[in-house]
């Protein structure tokens, strides 16, 4: 209401400032997102809780051993490594100034996001036509709701990316775009280690007897 009233009048529309008069905080937005990564990690060490629990209760179904294919898992695994090293050097190019490296890597990380995907949903395909889906017993469902949760990150950090190159070509490196690379950059290497430990806790372990 304020905003309208002071357009109608031709005046500047309030801007509220902190207690030192910035209009950003210096490292306010970094900070908040630390504290949202937090939370995403308690989401994640509920489900890995949760299979830990449920992952011998098989309902005379499959188990890992008979259904995880350990190569593909781990082409899948380096495939999102390599991700992360493309982001470092986005990160290297966005610190020399150089608008065409950053995007370049930026874009190269989300093609490697998305064969990832790729690999992640072929696996689901052929787990469910094997009979192999997430209502076949308790040990699938949390399989199933832990890998498919990291799965939806990284869709979500691959359509961050799409959106955050459409704004860098056309604004630039500019101190906001800077921030949300940053952010970006946590998120992307946050699921990396995340992924480390499914294929740890999950794959590897889940192979044996």
């Amino acid at each position: 209401m304020a905003d309208s009233i002071a357009l109608a009048r031709g005046d500047a529309p309030p801007v509220f400032l902190d207690t030192k008069g910035e209009h950003h905080p210096q490292n306010g937005t970094l900070f908040g997102f630390w504290l949202y990564l937090l939370s995403d990690l308690m989401i994640f060490a509920c489900l890995f809780a949760t299979y830990g629990v449920l992952s011998r209760s098989y309902a005379a179904g499959p188990s890992g051993r008979d259904l995880f294919d350990l190569s593909l898992v781990a082409i899948n695994t380096g495939i999102l490594l390599v991700s992360s090293i493309t982001y470092g050097l986005a990160m290297i190019a966005m610190q020399r100034r150089s608008l065409r490296g950053l995007v370049g890597w930026l874009a190269a990380t989300g093609v490697l996001g998305l064969a990832f995907l790729g690999v992640e949903m072929y696996e689901f395909a052929h787990l469910i036509h094997l009979g192999a889906g997430p209502q076949r017993s308790a040990f699938l469902s949390a399989f199933f709701a832990l890998v498919g949760t990291h799965g939806l990150h990284v869709l979500f950090g691959v359509v961050w990316l799409v959106v955050l190159c459409v704004q860098l070509r056309r604004h630039g490196i500019t101190p906001a775009n800077a921030r949300r690379v940053a952010c970006l950059s946590m998120f992307w290497h946050f699921l990396d280690v995340v992924w480390i430990g499914v294929f740890s806790f999950v794959y590897l372990m889940g192979v044996l007897p």
